[in-house]
């Protein structure tokens, strides 16, 4: 079997709150994301999705998907998409660096894999855990009193676990963590997320104001260092997610004790591949997963559940559902929200078509080698 032909098609959506904030004043209100394409001489076409948060979060921008598509695709033209591992070894060696570039395609060759195992994913990952997995919310940064007003909403939903975005003027942060604590209930989690938004001293300020509260301290400062001299001084659950993009840091972080559960992006990492590599790192040495995306649609909220489906339950400790967060469907057969939790799909592949009369024309054509 040979890749044949890459495509990538375009896909805006919105959001039902109209406007997603976080640290910085921060903000989207239409997310454009790139549906990747694989086409085989077999007949077996794939699927992926990649959605940066936007160039002002980790160095990836949707354009930048699209362009790196052009540089990396004809290489690929006439590689085995079933041999995962080698085909990573051919996309690094064409294009250094760009891992959200590389993602897309290795999800979609994830799925060309599993039609033609006739498997999901979630098995070929590593087998199906459970019945399904907890979904987090994210409580996009509002006023204190919104955004706890969020959390019965929410919870109305079936959420449990609520990532509270903050990061920002670290009185206002204090006032935040403290409305929303109080809506919690016996069971719920509250993460709060400075998306790297807090300097050391506004980060270390802020979670000893809270040190009452139960409340886990995510990614408070840009810079690893900066995070591992928080993590000294706190009493709270740390989570690390920005500064984790290698197998590299992970190892470091590790032994430095930095943190007590990791975000794995898998578009930050290059794909199901590498992530499936950082996560079973993680099971190896007893660290919590949060295992998401930067975003997404129907297919991206696919292979995070596949992923998520394939992890140890005790090591998972949470994962998200993009494609509850707008109104617009790119693809059938998505996994779909109830009562806060998903399941990845029992059909082969990823288990998603694409709508093709939503995605368009393809913005992208790759079908000769290099």
């Amino acid at each position: 079997m040979r890749i044949t032909r890459i495509l990538a098609y375009r896909a805006e959506l919105p959001l039902h709150e109209t406007t997603y904030k976080w640290s910085g004043g921060k903000s989207v209100s239409v997310f454009d994301s790139t549906v990747v394409r694989v086409e085989t001489d077999a007949g077996v076409t794939g699927h992926g999705e990649v959605c940066p948060l936007g160039p002002f979060y980790l160095p990836a921008y949707a354009d930048g998907v699209r362009a790196g598509i052009r540089e990396l695709g004809p290489h690929l033209i006439g590689a085995d998409p079933r041999e995962l591992a080698k085909l990573n070894r051919l996309m690094d060696a064409a294009l250094k660096g760009h891992p959200y570039v590389k993602s897309g395609i290795d999800i979609a060759c994830w799925d060309i894999l599993g039609q033609v195992a006739n498997m999901p994913v979630c098995e070929l990952l590593g087998g199906r855990y459970g019945t399904d997995v907890h979904l987090y919310r994210a409580i996009s940064q509002e006023t204190p009193d919104v955004m706890a007003a969020r959390v019965a909403e929410y919870r109305a939903m079936g959420y449990r676990r609520f990532q509270l975005k903050v990061g920002g003027d670290p009185d206002v942060d204090i006032e935040r963590i403290r409305a929303v604590a109080a809506k919690l209930e016996s069971g719920d989690r509250l993460i709060a997320d400075a998306n790297t938004g807090w300097v050391q001293h506004e980060a270390v300020r802020v979670a000893k104001a809270v040190r009452d509260i139960d409340v886990y301290i995510e990614q408070p400062c840009l810079t690893y260092e900066e995070c591992l001299a928080v993590r000294r001084q706190i009493p709270h659950p740390f989570v690390l997610d920005e500064n984790i993009d290698d197998l590299g840091v992970l190892l470091r972080a590790k032994a430095d004790l930095a943190m007590d559960v990791v975000n794995l992006k898998i578009s930050k990492l290059g794909g199901l591949t590498k992530t499936r590599q950082a996560r079973d790192l993680c099971v190896s040495m007893g660290i919590g997963m949060t295992l998401e995306d930067s975003w997404g649609g129907d297919i991206a909220t696919a292979a995070i559940a596949h992923l998520a489906h394939s992890t140890p339950t005790e090591f998972l400790f949470t994962t998200t559902d993009f494609n509850s967060y707008g109104p617009v469907s790119i693809a059938t057969g998505a996994p779909q929200r109830v009562n806060g939790r998903m399941a990845a799909s029992t059909a082969p592949g990823l288990g998603v078509q694409p709508r093709m009369e939503v995605l368009g024309d393809p913005l992208v054509t790759i079908d000769r080698a290099r």
